[in-house]
């Protein structure tokens, strides 16, 4: 009875031995005969290939199941904390908000009141042309672009040009039914405008750059980034208080303004006409240029 454990442990490690050894070299060969049956014969290794798949396929399903599942639950934790986190800022913007509500109808009642004392005039309404943007130039020589209003449309030259984020140029050219903006980072806009927490007075002019500078600023005046910078009214060609951009840098080579208007990001823009004829007639002085040029020749 002890004999045969004895005997078939002698030949037993031997061949476990024996296909330890031989089994890398083992799979290998077999690898080696599939790519070849498989480009002896595609159609039978791809038929093959279906079947394996059609039958690993269920197995798969149920095994991705449970995965699936704890996925769905991590994600639902995750949204519900993103929520959380999401409510309590809510929370607090609202109640900044409501401040800034409360201190909005304050001034505005103030300001009725002042008005009224004052007599004042109000400023007019103005009147809004959308149209589309569809060529445009954005270069080194020259900034502007082009829209599908004209003169049909009641487009003016010398009327502002706005966006949803603020200031984007003036109609300088207009024809039946199109119009050319100048913008304000070309080099032949000039735009009076004002810093608006010091009330500092100055002139943004463009370049051809991606920011137009400041110029003519007064002496010994502090500009600090970030300030906020809006049409001031000078001049009557724009009404004040349009949104233009922030202060950029503040350099020993200029002051540069970012704009918060997106050129290259610009699909629509709105004409508008606030009712200002300006101090500058650009008639008059086409038709002067005109004379001069008559003479001369």
């Amino acid at each position: 009875m002890e004999y045969r454990p004895s005997a078939l442990l002698r030949i037993a490690v031997p061949l476990k031995s024996l296909v330890q050894r031989f089994m890398y070299l083992g799979l290998i060969f077999a690898t080696f005969c599939l790519m070849l049956v498989g480009k002896i014969d595609a159609v039978l290794i791809d038929r093959l290939r279906a079947e394996v798949t059609n039958a690993a396929a269920p197995i798969l399903a149920g095994l991705s199941q449970p995965i699936a599942t704890i996925s769905d639950g991590v994600r639902a934790v995750r949204e519900l904390v993103s929520i959380r986190e999401e409510n309590l800022h809510l929370a607090q913007e609202n109640a900044n908000l409501k401040k800034w509500l409360g201190i909005a109808r304050r001034l505005q009642a103030e300001n009725a009141a002042l008005q009224a004392l004052l007599n004042s005039v109000n400023d007019p309404r103005p009147r809004f042309i959308s149209a589309r943007v569809i060529a445009g130039a954005m270069g080194s020589f020259s900034n502007s672009l082009v829209i599908n209003a004209g003169s049909q449309d009641g487009v003016k030259t010398g009327q502002a040009v706005l966006c949803d984020k603020g200031f984007v140029g003036r109609v300088s050219g207009v024809a039946k039914h199109s119009a050319r903006l100048l913008l304000a980072t070309d080099i032949n806009s000039r735009i009076p405008v004002i810093l608006e927490s010091t009330r500092t007075r100055a002139v943004m002019a463009g370049g051809n750059l991606r920011r137009p500078r400041l110029i003519h600023l007064p002496p010994a005046t502090r500009v600090t980034p970030s300030e906020r910078v809006v049409t001031s009214g000078h001049g009557g060609v724009f009404p004040p208080g349009l949104p233009v951009g922030l202060v950029a840098l503040v350099s020993d080579s200029g002051i540069e303004v970012q704009l918060f208007t997106d050129y290259h990001q610009l699909e629509f823009v709105r004409i508008a006409d606030f009712g200002l004829a300006g101090l500058v007639n650009t008639e008059t002085l086409k038709n002067k240029f005109r004379g001069s040029a008559s003479k001369g020749k």
